[in-house]
């Protein structure tokens, strides 16, 4: 979801989220980079990765374009179909590298590590929207957590400005989309189909050189 920019830091599981989160990445990269090493790309298994990647691209960047965090719940755009978009994203372009590689211990620890992380973050982040905006269990109601509706949601929907906010609902902007530099999701997603297609060659050639 991440309508808001701090997490609430209350809950045991929310506090292990949040300490797991970085070790975990390290753990993850360092697991991708010896899968990588350890066999050839796999050109057809990279190809179809993108259809998983793509959207998930497209999902993050309407979605970061589209929310105000802390001063509007967001319920247009990506927002009108599931109430994590960001998170769903994500999800979408960690299973295309999963593919990418034809990995299953990435996609295991992929799987395990967006579990413990983002079901307590979203669980503290609905803490805090129902606390915030009036109209966020009217939004429940009418749109699923993460898995996406067919059509988007057109039901009325009550108080979805944040008291004492100036702000009004409003659809996609670049500009929101900056701020927020959801445009390194792409960037980082560049680099990691660089480094399966070259970072094995690339290895291959320094221990050659060395023996």
């Amino acid at each position: 979801m991440t309508q808001h920019a701090t997490p609430p830091t209350t809950g045991s599981m929310q506090w292990l989220a949040r300490r797991i989160r970085v070790p975990l990445g390290f753990v993850t990269a360092a697991l991708y980079v010896i899968e990588v090493a350890r066999r050839p790309a796999h050109p057809a298994a990279i190809a179809w990765s993108l259809a998983l990647v793509l959207p998930g691209l497209a999902l993050r960047g309407f979605a970061s374009g589209t929310v105000k965090k802390n001063r509007e719940l967001a319920v247009s755009g990506p927002y009108a179909y599931t109430r994590n978009p960001l998170y769903l994203g994500s999800m979408l372009i960690a299973a295309g590298f999963a593919v990418a590689l034809l990995s299953w211990p990435l996609a295991l620890l992929l799987g395990v590590g967006f579990a413990l992380i983002y079901i307590p973050v979203i669980a503290g982040e609905e803490q805090f929207l129902r606390a915030t905006f009036p109209g966020f269990e009217d939004y429940c109601r009418c749109v699923p957590r993460l898995i996406p509706r067919f059509t988007a949601a057109k039901a009325q929907i009550g108080q979805v400005v944040a008291p004492n906010s100036p702000d009004s609902p409003s659809g996609f902007s670049l500009v929101l989309y900056r701020k927020h530099r959801e445009y390194n999701a792409a960037i980082g997603a560049a680099l990691l189909y660089l480094s399966l297609l070259y970072l094995r060659p690339m290895l291959e050639a320094l221990l050659h050189r060395f023996r």
